[in-house]
């Protein structure tokens, strides 16, 4: 019995659980071979949802047990671990659910009154089933970091934005990049994240070996360090390369040696090795370690050389603030880049407002194509709708194919990933793949049509997933103009 005289059955609660329990038990002891696949995808679809809102009012009963001393009442004293004894949780996964209660709940305050729920555009799609528990940590983790100074208005608008993209399909782990980009336009001088405090945080520990000889490895690494490993890497942890075990795997030369890979070779090579990335990544490192190796010359990856490639905007260049983008998809403030670019290590370009190439730098051993570097700064990445492989895993693709008189021009070329390569062909089931002209809200840009199959409309779609950083800006900026107009 409640605290207000009511049971489970006064409410009806307890037929629901039952249902619940019974559609559960049908689905999971049911035979879902009758099912045609479309009735199994829209069955996957609805239980995500389910789960979901399931999830809020998970949410919701962490602030009812909170607003009745139950924690204290048990024993556990708080929260965390009151969930993790009653629902037997990690303290992970309990932090991260009281977290999200705190930020997504009314609570009542020592003063008795209701507080609204502190993120209440995400709390109202988490009930809905429309975002996930994970798109609400992230949501919530950029939030909870934004300035103590920025205006509310700024704030919800930040919120608004964020949620926004989750209801259209972004990904969880997508955000943190979103909130970067976010970070970038509020706090161009870094007074959040900076450089310094970057710089301070850096730092690799190797533990003592294990008695197996085995030690252990954690630490933090800087965007400028990442975006050199992710440089390397991109070559030598590709499936295939720099395998111990097997002889004829490419590796990395000495540095009297040719240093191009036969693709030939590195195909075979790859259908025989069964590591997993992190045991690739371990591989790689050894290989360039070893004596011998010329790391001024390392080779090339997709035409270009072992290098890090960044791209920056001609505003945030102008300001002298804000995010430069590497080839991997990571980030770099523009200071760090621009100090990288007076080296000879890097490549630099820089776009213009539309987002279109204007200019292109190397260090003084690039010997690469200028068309694939301009690829990089305008494309990003992949280009087929909703996928986020970053430029130094994709291949130049002729949009109309070399083979029916397509130049290999700058406008005829675009970035896509092996897999959705291998999805363009001229088959019913195939994809194509057109340049949008001036008349497309995306000129300039490669649109995809799906098969009939999929799109009866054949509708040309374009991948927003690695341009969301440019939307987020052109939102931010024009906030930021009406918040100083309305302070003046």
């Amino acid at each position: 019995m409640g605290s207000k005289g009511f049971t489970l059955d006064d409410c009806g609660i307890t037929e629901l659980v039952t249902a619940v329990e019974t559609l559960s038990d049908a689905i999971l002891h049911g035979d879902l071979n009758a099912f045609a696949d479309g009735d199994v995808l829209e069955l996957m679809k609805t239980l995500e949802t389910c789960k979901r809102r399931l999830s809020a009012l998970d949410s919701r009963l962490i602030v009812e047990a909170r607003d009745r001393s139950l924690p204290e009442n048990s024993g556990a004293g708080k929260l965390v671990p009151f969930l993790r004894h009653t629902l037997n949780l990690s303290a992970h996964d309990a932090a991260v659910r009281v977290k999200i209660a705190a930020e997504c709940g009314e609570l009542f305050e020592l003063t008795g009154h209701l507080r609204p729920a502190a993120l209440a555009r995400t709390a109202e799609a988490f009930e809905a089933g429309a975002i996930s528990r994970d798109h609400v940590r992230n949501i919530v983790t950029v939030m909870t970091h934004l300035p103590a100074g920025l205006p509310v208005e700024a704030r919800v608008e930040t919120e608004a934005i964020l949620v926004d993209y989750c209801r259209e399909g972004l990904w969880p782990d997508d955000l943190p990049r979103i909130g970067r980009e976010i970070f970038a336009r509020i706090d161009p001088e870094g007074t959040v994240f900076n450089d310094a405090d970057r710089q301070r945080k850096r730092g690799l520990i190797l533990g003592r070996p294990g008695v197996d000889g085995m030690s252990w490895i954690e630490g933090w690494l800087t965007p400028e360090l990442r975006a050199s490993l992710d440089a390397v890497l991109a070559k030598f942890a590709r499936p295939g390369m720099c395998m111990p075990e097997d002889t004829d795997s490419p590796t990395v030369v000495s540095d009297d040696a040719d240093t191009q890979v036969d693709s030939k070779v590195l195909e075979a090579a790859a259908r025989r090795d069964r590591r997993d990335a992190g045991q690739r990544t371990h591989d790689a490192l050894l290989a360039l370690l070893q004596p011998g190796v010329d790391m001024s010359n390392l080779g090339t990856h997709r035409r270009l050389p072992v290098q890090v490639t960044v791209t920056m905007s001609l505003t945030d260049l102008e300001r002298g603030a804000g995010l430069a983008t590497t080839a991997s998809g990571g980030h770099v403030s523009i200071g760090s880049a621009l100090q990288m670019a007076a080296g000879t290590r890097p490549v630099l370009a820089v776009l213009d407002r539309d987002g279109i190439p204007l200019y292109l730098a190397h260090g003084r051993r690039l010997a690469s194509p200028g068309q694939r570097l301009a690829l990089i700064a305008r494309d990003k990445g992949c280009t087929h709708p909703g996928c986020d492989v970053p430029p130094d895993r994709c291949a130049a693709h002729h949009v109309i194919d070399w083979a029916k008189s397509g130049p290999t021009d700058l406008t005829n070329l675009t970035l896509v990933c092996d897999h959705h390569h291998a999805l363009v062909n001229d088959s019913d089931n195939g994809w194509k793949t057109v340049m949008l002209g001036k008349d497309s809200p995306h000129r300039g840009r490669v649109g995809w049509i799906a098969p009939k199959s999929v799109d009866p409309t054949g509708t040309p779609r374009v991948n927003e997933r690695l341009h969301l950083g440019q939307r987020v800006a052109t939102v931010i900026d024009s906030s930021c103009r009406r918040w100083d107009t309305r302070a003046a």
